[in-house]
């Protein structure tokens, strides 16, 4: 089981960005997706996740609004659009996969490694 994040980058506030987390070795349409981030000297928090059957959740209500999570069982691929981003947003980018939802990283199994976003000026 891997998984492979990719899309971040160095984007002004206000801007957009495509993460992207693509799955190796297991049926995306099998498993829940989740993002989270870990920004410097802070905990891994969760982000939004995707379940097998397309409910969608996030976090935090810093992000409703602004992020959209999706998935393309077809790509076995899953995408976090990100708008509207703000220099809080700033942080390695993960995206982890298990059986069901959740937003604590612990109760995650599988994870790939992180991609940095970073918006500033």
């Amino acid at each position: 089981v891997q998984l492979q994040a990719s899309g971040g980058g160095l984007v002004q506030p206000g801007g957009s960005l495509r993460l992207s987390c693509a799955v190796f070795g297991f049926s995306l349409d099998l498993y829940a997706i989740g993002w989270f981030r870990q920004a410097p000297g802070k905990e891994r928090e969760g982000v939004s996740c995707i379940s097998s059957s397309d409910i969608t959740s996030y976090a935090a209500d810093s992000v409703k609004g602004r992020f959209t999570i999706s998935r393309d069982n077809a790509k076995n691929t899953v995408y976090l659009q990100m708008n509207s981003l703000k220099p809080e947003d700033t942080a390695v980018y993960y995206c982890a996969a298990d059986l069901l939802c959740s937003h604590y990283a612990d109760e995650m199994d599988y994870w790939g490694k992180g991609t940095q976003v970073t918006v500033s000026s």
